[in-house]
């Protein structure tokens, strides 16, 4: 018995081709550390927020706030951390091309509103953070200095 083969089926030897790649994961640790960062960078600006830090497909794993913050901003860190993890990119300028009257441009559960940060492990995303208070500048501020602290702590300096 002779076996013909179509031209595009082409068979590679399974060694050949790497079936699953080494994942860094964001741990309960890592996520209470982001929060600490957090919450001290807020508190040092005086910027009450809400903080939401996710894991790399966007799943909570760490959340505060302070008291007396707007009702919304709950779910709004979540949704700037979901939209950070999920899209792989930070959200630190994005809104500043879209409208002026401060409302979030959301499509499919995605928010891009500055205050979504991605966490980082070397060049590896292990998860985001997303803040929500009264002003998106001091959103973006909180969130880039607790991922800048993670990073810092993730590679040992």
């Amino acid at each position: 018995m002779i076996a013909v083969m179509a031209p595009w089926m082409i068979v590679l030897p399974v060694a050949a081709v790497p079936l699953s790649q080494p994942a860094s994961t964001l741990n309960r640790a890592g996520a209470q550390f982001v929060l600490q960062a957090a919450m001290r960078s807020a508190a040092q600006i005086n910027a009450p927020c809400a903080i939401a830090v996710v894991d790399r497909s966007g799943e909570l794993m760490a959340f505060d706030r302070f008291d007396n913050i707007r009702n919304g901003s709950p779910d709004l860190a979540l949704w700037k951390a979901r939209t950070s993890a999920l899209m792989g990119r930070p959200f630190q300028k994005s809104d500043d091309n879209g409208s002026k009257d401060r409302t979030a441009p959301s499509i499919a559960g995605f928010v891009a509103l500055r205050g979504g940060m991605l966490l980082k492990a070397g060049d590896t995303i292990v998860g985001a953070i997303g803040v929500a208070g009264i002003r998106n500048e001091n959103d973006a501020r909180i969130a880039r200095d607790a991922a800048s602290a993670f990073s810092n702590e993730a590679m040992g300096h």
